[in-house]
């Protein structure tokens, strides 16, 4: 009987201990990390400065043409 008891009483003790002192998994517990950036947004006119004298040529040639080619289609007209 003192056996049994005795017995009981260390699986008890064990038990509770090993419940008792669990820790939490590292899984679970998520860290949050915020990042603040500063964000400079540019102008037209910076946008502008930044392009080469021939790519703003060409901007300006390719829209003339596109005038162009869209007065010879209205002269055109539609053929439906």
């Amino acid at each position: 009987m003192k056996r049994v008891f005795v017995l009981g009483s260390l699986f008890l003790v064990s038990t509770l201990s090993l419940i008792s002192c669990r820790e939490t998994s590292e899984e679970n517990e998520k860290e949050v990390i915020v990042r603040e950036v500063e964000v400079e947004k540019e102008t037209p006119a910076e946008t502008e400065e930044r392009k080469g004298i021939l790519e703003r040529t060409g901007e300006r040639v390719d829209k003339e043409v596109n005038e162009e080619i869209d007065e010879e289609i209205d002269k055109i007209g539609d053929d439906n």
